[in-house]
């Protein structure tokens, strides 16, 4: 294996964008080819189990196993990261565009909401 594969130059900061590149360079050179679209959703769901699954063990009553050991937070955070974007560039979604839109449209939406739910309240 070469010295790119094994540890491939990520600058310490990127934009979403530029994760998307990274991303889809890595498919092309790397992983041949996107998987299809509805596995590359049942392979997000399964990760987003196994996120699942440390946070229940780490913040909720489920205590760990010897297997869980092999399992790590910030990893699984990173493995639902990378399909989502493998999602978005198959299908041709700039997440870049979508977040700004989607908090402007949270902004509008929920611009006193949660200030008077009784429930937020300290």
């Amino acid at each position: 294996m070469s010295d790119s594969q094994a540890s491939p130059r990520i600058p310490d900061e990127m934009t979403i964008r530029e994760l998307q590149g990274k991303v889809d360079s890595w498919i092309k050179e790397v992983g041949v080819r996107y998987f299809s679209e509805l596995t590359n959703l049942a392979v997000l769901m399964e990760e987003v189990g196994e996120l699942s699954r440390i946070l229940a063990r780490t913040y909720g009553d489920q205590s760990f196993k010897k297997s869980d050991a092999a399992y790590s937070l910030p990893d699984e955070m990173a493995d639902v990261l990378f399909v989502l974007v493998c999602l978005a560039n198959q299908t041709g979604v700039d997440l870049t565009q979508a977040i700004h839109d989607n908090l402007l449209k949270k902004t509008t939406r929920d611009a006193t909401r949660h200030r008077d739910n009784p429930k937020l309240q300290p």
